[in-house]
C-alpha cells in the first residue's frame, strides 16, 4: 500500500502522540484525514497540502480505506467507531466493508477482541498496533510498533505503519498487540518503582546518585528508566519525561485484566498497580510517571515531601 497508490488514511486523536504520527505520515506522503473532539487541535492542519477534516466521523470513514485511532482508551474507540451510546454515527456508519480500523492506543486487550468481533459483523477489518518509544520517537518515527490481527492485513499496513516506527512487530491475533503493550508498560512501571526505591536507599546510606545511575547501567540493574529517565527527568527533578502517571496507572490495570482473562495470579504485578495507584492519588493522574519518585520520597520522611 504505497502512498501514492492509495486514498486519504484516517486518523482519529490530534493529542501528543497524534500531533507527530500526523505528521510523519503526511511527511512520507500520505494523504491524512483527521478528526479529533477538540476543533482547535485540527487548526494547525487548515490548508496544510495532504491533510484534510471531514465534517463527520461517518464521512471520514466512508473517504478512508485506513482509518487509525490514537486515543486515551479502549472505551472512547468503541464510542468513536459506532457512536456514542449506539447513535450509529461513527467511523462505522461510513466504513465500507474490507476497510480496516488500525487502533494504535493503549486499550484493553479483551475489549479489542470484542471490537473485533462486531466489527467482523460489518466486514470491517481491526489491527491494533500500540505503540512504544513516547513523543520523541514518535517526531523521528523511530516508534516500536505491536501489531495484532491477521497477518495479510498486517502486512499490507507495513508502509503505513512503517511511516510511523522503525520497528513493525506481528504479535499474533487481534488483541495480543494491546496485550504486549500493556505487559510492556508493567515492566517498565516495575523497573522504574524498582529503580526509585534501590535510588532512596542508597543515598539513605551515602552514595551519590549519579554514581548508582552509572553502576547500574554498567551493570545487570540497568533497565530504561535508569537508562533514560534518572539523569535528565529524576535526578534534577524536572519531571518531565512526557508520560502521565495516570495512564500508567490505567495500563497496569489493563495487564491486571489480562492475568484475570488468563487466570494467571500475577501478585506482583497486583502490588505494583496498588503503589502506582497510591502514588496517582497523591501526585495526580496528570503528573509526570517520574514523580513515583518524588512519592516515594514522601513514604520516607515524617513529613510529606510528595505534596
Amino acid at each position: 500500500m504505497a502512498a501514492s497508490e492509495q486514498g486519504p488514511i484516517g486518523f482519529v486523536g490530534i493529542g501528543m502522540m497524534g500531533v507527530p504520527m500526523v505528521n510523519r505520515l503526511l511527511a512520507t506522503g500520505h494523504r491524512v484525514a483527521l478528526a479529533d473532539a477538540n476543533p482547535a487541535a485540527l487548526e494547525p492542519y487548515a490548508g496544510r497540502e495532504g491533510a484534510s477534516r471531514p465534517a463527520t466521523l461517518a464521512e471520514l470513514g466512508a473517504g478512508s480505506e485506513v482509518v487509525i485511532t490514537m486515543l486515551p482508551n479502549g472505551k472512547i474507540v468503541e464510542d468513536v467507531v459506532f457512536g456514542r451510546d449506539g447513535a450509529n454515527d461513527g467511523l462505522a456508519a461510513g466504513l465500507k466493508a474490507g476497510s480496516v480500523i488500525v487502533d494504535m492506543s493503549s486499550s484493553s486487550p479483551v475489549g479489542t477482541r470484542a471490537l473485533a468481533a462486531r466489527l467482523a459483523e460489518r466486514g470491517i477489518k481491526l489491527v491494533d498496533a500500540p505503540v512504544s518509544g513516547g513523543v520523541k520517537r514518535a517526531v523521528d518515527g523511530s516508534l516500536a510498533i505491536m501489531a495484532g490481527g491477521d497477518a495479510a492485513d498486517v502486512e499490507r499496513l507495513r508502509p503505513v505503519l512503517g511511516a510511523m516506527g522503525r520497528q513493525v512487530f506481528h504479535t499474533g491475533p487481534v488483541g495480543t498487540g494491546h496485550a504486549m503493550k500493556a505487559l510492556n508498560n508493567y515492566l517498565s512501571a516495575a523497573g522504574l518503582l524498582a529503580a526509585g526505591e534501590a535510588m532512596l536507599m542508597g543515598q539513605k546510606f551515602g552514595l551519590q546518585a549519579e554514581t548508582m545511575v552509572d553502576v547500574w547501567n554498567a551493570s545487570t540493574g540497568r533497565n530504561n528508566a535508569t537508562e533514560v529517565k534518572f539523569k535528565p527527568f529524576i535526578i534534577p527533578r524536572t519531571w518531565a519525561a512526557g508520560f502521565a502517571t495516570g495512564l500508567m496507572v490505567k495500563d497496569l490495570r489493563t495487564a491486571l485484566e489480562l492475568a484475570e482473562a488468563t487466570g494467571e495470579p500475577a501478585d506482583f504485578a497486583r502490588l505494583c498497580t496498588e503503589i502506582w495507584a497510591a502514588a496517582e492519588a497523591k501526585v495526580g493522574p496528570g503528573s509526570d510517571h517520574t514523580e513515583i519518585v518524588r512519592y516515594l520520597e514522601g513514604l520516607g520522611t515524617p513529613g510529606d515531601e510528595a505534596a
